[in-house]
This record gives C-alpha cells, structure tokens and sequence, in this order.
C-alpha cells in the first residue's frame, strides 16, 4: 500500500511540473530581455583553427601499423630531429614508413575557438580527435602542433597532456576509452585578429534570431534613449550611427546599449523532444476548433466546456475542451485521459497537417 501510495505522490507531482512547464512559457514571452542577449556584434566573432599532430606516451593504445599516415608523420618528425629511423632499426623501427610497429603514437585533428580581442600570448582550451584506429588517447601527451584558421595563417600552437575525462561505458556493457581529449589552456595564441566593429562612424547590430517584430522595438528604444540613431536594414539587423558624444568612445556607446531592455517575441513554435517526450511552446500558438480520435482517445475543442467521461455507451476516453484553449491545455488533459508522450506527438503531427495546430513543428 506504501509503494502505491508513494507511485501515486510521483505520478502527481510529474504532472504538475509538466503543467507548470507548460505555463512558463507565456510568462517568460512577457519579460523584457537586454539587447545583449538578443544581437551579436558585426565584426565581433570567433575564428576556428585546426591543425594535425601526434599524440604520444599512449600505453599500447596509439595506432596500428595499417594507419600509414601516423607512421609517415612520426618519421617526419624524427627527421627533423635528426634522428633517421633507418639507422635506428634495433629498437624496433624499419627503414619502410608502413612496417614501423609504434603502438603508443596516435594521429589527431587538435580544434580551437579563438576568441574575438585575444591577445598574442594567451591561451586558449584545445580538442583532440583521433583520426585513425587508436583505441585511447588516455595518458597522452600531443606534442607541439601549429594551428591555421581558414585563411591558412598560423594563429596558435598548441601542446600538453590530454585529459579525456575518465571512462565511458560501451554498449556491450564492457569499458571502453574516448578517442577525444581537451588540453585545457593547452594552446597559445601566436598571432591576433583584427576585429573591426565600427566602419564610417556606424555600428551594425545582428540580430541572433531574425524577427521584423522584434528589429523594429530595437530601434524604438534606441531612438527613445539615444536621439534617431537607429534604423533597421531587415528584420536581422539594426544600423547604429554612433552620436557625436561618444565618436571618440564607441566602446562606452556600445555598453550603454546592451544595457537597454525589450520585449521578446516568441514565435508561434511548438518544440517536440521525441527521445525524452518533453514538448515545449510558446504562448502564440493557435488552435482551431478541432476533432481529435487517437486509439481509445476522443477530444473536441469548440464553444463548450463539458468534463471527461467514460461510459458503457461511448467507450472512448472523451473531453470537450473551450474555444480560446492553448496547446499546453490540450496537452495536459490528453494527459490526464492517459495519452503517452508518443501520443502527443503524433497527434500534434496530424493536427499541423490538418491546420489545426497554427505553429511551427520543430523536432530534436
């Protein structure tokens, strides 16, 4: 009785935090959010890097002979060293690149971010993905690789001990070791970039979502604190003309105006995690008057509002739902009739391809 007692305070309380979920939605689309969490920059960005190299000190785990590139690599970098792996065939090594057995060197790709206004000298976290049939980069040590960006220039060089972040376990229910490590500040930064964020006396704000709706109260509470500054290009980015008062100080312009707050517009999106079932929406999500049969289920939404019933006469599950309702409401009493996660989601699915369901289906 104690254990169905217990089922029954779980089933309860999962219920209301999905209700609540639900209703969150329409108080967070009230809130007002800073310009700086809504725009990025022009100007302002990341750059990738990439490079190649070796990891090595790895215990019996590096690449197999097969993996040619890893040999020819390791013995190019002999070379350099002045060390000739042909003269040095009595510690295992052959003349031929693809017969020399080294099973503790591993090749990697070593990928970076490198942060807008970064300074030579500073360094910055590096990941490292085998490339061949290494088994585990566990205890490796990558040793000194040059990274480019896109353009081929050298911006970084990076080299240390490769933390994979401890075991995984395989789908045979055995263990198995990451083939990917970050070296934590592990890369230094050898060359900057240039950002340039103001060009003839303007500054242009890109908006992370597109929304005409949401461009336009940019510009309104722009021109509200600083005098006809702004002006919109498209509905993905706002056009600044610094004021005289702050041409020798844009960076102080620039604070000021992440400072200032609007109000977010949701987008009538329905968003569907069909793996967990989790179903997130926003609150302008519209439904029309709509007949829904799914298996033993039954609902109807329109003018009247009648409570669920299950009688010998009408076996199905049946709840007539009022006009103005919301997807959340939907969601929750085909919940409260039995409808699983699965459920939900393939009625929302015929619902948006009967036009019902007035919203963008959006699925992870």
């Amino acid at each position: 009785m104690k254990v169905t007692h217990w089922l029954e305070q779980v089933k309860s309380s999962l219920a209301m935090c999905a209700a609540m979920l639900f209703l969150s939605c329409h108080a967070q689309a009230q809130m007002e959010v800073r310009l700086k969490d809504l725009v990025e920059i022009q100007g302002v960005r990341s750059n990738q890097l990439f490079g190649y190299g070796l990891v090595v000190g790895l215990k019996g785990t590096g690449d197999k002979t097969q993996t040619v590139f890893t040999s020819q690599s390791l013995t190019n970098m002999l070379d350099k060293l002045g060390i000739v792996p042909s003269k040095i065939s009595k510690f295992g090594l052959s003349s031929s690149n693809t017969e020399m057995k080294v099973k503790n060197v591993a090749a990697v790709l070593v990928t970076a971010e490198l942060p807008p206004f970064i300074k030579e000298g500073s360094r910055i976290d590096a990941t490292v993905s085998s490339i061949g049939d290494c088994k585990s980069l566990e205890g490796g040590t990558l040793v000194m690789t040059s990274m480019q960006g896109a353009d081929g220039r050298i911006y970084a060089v990076a080299q240390g001990p490769v933390t994979v972040g401890g075991l995984t376990g395989s789908q045979t229910g055995g263990l198995s070791h990451p083939t990917v490590g970050v070296i934590p500040q592990g890369a230094l930064v050898e060359n900057e970039v240039d950002s340039v964020f103001v060009k003839n006396h303007k500054i242009l704000l890109a908006l992370i979502e597109p929304d005409f709706t949401v461009s336009n109260r940019i510009v309104n509470v722009i021109n509200q604190t600083f005098a006809s500054c702004a002006q919109a290009s498209d509905s993905g980015s706002v056009e600044l003309e610094i004021p005289r008062d702050f041409t020798d100080n844009p960076i102080s312009f620039i604070s000021r105006i992440e400072q200032l707050t609007v109000e977010g517009d949701l987008p009538a999106k329905v968003v569907i995690n069909e793996r967990t079932g989790t179903i997130v929406t926003g609150e302008n999500v519209v439904i029309a008057p709509v007949a829904i049969s799914h298996g033993t289920l039954t609902v109807t939404i329109k003018a009247k509002e009648v409570p669920a019933t299950d009688t010998a006469e009408t076996p199905q599950k049946v709840m007539m739902l009022g006009h103005s309702v919301n997807i959340g409401q939907v969601a929750r009493n085909l919940n409260s009739l039995g409808a699983t996660p699965a459920d939900l989601i393939a009625i929302f699915q015929t619902m948006k391809r009967a036009g019902a369901l007035r919203a963008k289906l959006e699925f992870m």
